[in-house]
């Protein structure tokens, strides 16, 4: 070929692209921890979560465990309930305790699912309530749920999100209940009205429109006592922590005229939105208002302040979800069947079951509902919500422990 002649251009080869599909994301897994008023005993659950909005993002309960509390951090617990000596050191030291009770938790549920710390995107933890008492005393007020999250994330190499309460309360909110806009991801439904109530040491109800509607209800507040006052007596009558399947319960007798006395609290008639705890409702609220006579049975004891769980859930009921057909009973309570036979008496012509019956066991669905505000916090989704909690705005909740 001659220097001078131009090469000839050659066409280049063509391009083949092969479309080959992504791999599926793996679902986000996340662990929530709970300790309730009642103190039970600690609920953490491995949750999860597909990509996509807080209300359609729902993916299940990979695992639960329940561990209960050690007698001596119990006592701690419930002795810094009320003011006592030393209580900034005995709270760090309880806090460190909790935390190092709550990673026992969350490595038993990686033990029972093979997953390693890294698979988890984040820990939900709730800690224990020791105080809550919004917009009181400065016109803010406060919540206190304590918890050592820097030790909980260098226990378990997880990040953590606690103090899911207190930026609600900030913003002028009552800091309560933070369950609703998770029961409405989960029991929601979109043809009807749904209600549900979480029974543990304090109840809180749920009332959700249908979520077919863009403009679809959702009403949630404390109703009153739950369990804790049930517990508190069979302690001190029958020396046993609870009333098992309500068994005493339903063999005592409804003091009608200490009911009538207890359901005059003030409390009871406020409107929502509001909160209420272990501040109100504890063993020295319940003996001013002890009845006179002394013939009094445990039994009827018991009876009686079974019947006013279930009276303040139900009063609840009527007066803000008249229409409704059923009620989903969560937490503890769910496990009274006594509990549960008074509110199908209470609420006649509704339906009154268990949320296992509705795909989750009653003893996972708080621990879940922190798993999914541990998410909301990560993706920078508000968690309370503002016509819940009469907050001025909605929040994004919590605070990240990196681990």
């Amino acid at each position: 070929m001659s220097k001078n002649r131009p090469a000839s251009r050659q066409r280049p080869a063509p391009v083949i692209t092969v479309s080959v599909p992504p791999a599926p994301a793996e679902p986000s897994l996340w662990i929530g921890l709970m300790s309730g008023t009642s103190m039970d005993g600690i609920d953490g659950v491995i949750c999860e979560f597909e990509s996509g909005t807080a209300s359609a993002c729902w993916g299940g309960v990979r695992a639960h465990a329940h561990h209960p509390l050690a007698p001596a951090l119990r006592a701690e617990l419930m002795s810094l309930q009320q003011p006592g000596p030393d209580e900034l050191h005995r709270s760090a030291l309880a806090a460190n305790a909790l935390a190092r009770a709550y990673a026992a938790v969350a490595q038993d549920l990686l033990h029972r699912t093979g997953l390693p710390a890294t698979r988890i995107r984040a820990i939900g933890a709730h800690g224990q309530t020791l105080r809550h008492q919004p917009g009181l005393h400065d016109g803010v007020g406060y919540t206190l749920q304590i918890l050592q999250p820097a030790l909980l994330a260098e226990l378990t190499g997880i990040d953590v999100i606690s103090d899911l309460r207190s930026r609600d309360i900030a913003a002028g909110g009552q800091g309560a209940p933070l369950v609703p806009p998770f029961h409405r991801a989960v029991f929601g439904q979109a043809d009807r009205s749904v209600a549900v109530v979480n029974i543990g040491g304090i109840s809180n109800l749920t009332l959700i429109g249908p979520t077919a509607s863009a403009q679809a209800r959702l009403t949630g507040f404390d109703c009153g006592p739950g369990n804790a006052l049930l517990d508190h007596w069979c302690q001190c009558h029958f020396g046993q922590p609870f009333d098992r399947d309500g068994a005493w319960a339903a063999r005592g007798r409804v003091e009608a005229a200490w009911l009538h006395r207890l359901l005059q609290e003030p409390y009871f008639a406020l409107p929502p939105p509001k909160s209420t705890g272990r501040d109100l409702f504890n063993p020295e609220w319940l003996q001013a208002r002890m009845p006179s006579s002394p013939e009094m049975r445990p039994e009827d004891g018991l009876a009686t302040l079974t019947e006013l769980t279930a009276r303040s859930i139900c009063d609840g009921v009527h007066h803000h979800d008249p229409a409704g057909q059923e009620l989903l009973v969560c937490g503890g309570g769910a496990f009274n069947r006594h509990l549960l036979q008074r509110l199908g008496a209470l609420l006649p012509g509704r339906r009154v079951r268990s949320t296992a019956e509705a795909g989750m066991p009653p003893d996972q669905v708080e621990a879940a509902a922190f798993a999914w505000l541990a998410r909301q916090r990560c993706h920078g989704e508000a968690g309370a919500l503002a016509a819940v909690t009469g907050a001025r705005h909605p929040v994004v909740t919590g605070v990240w422990t990196a681990h």
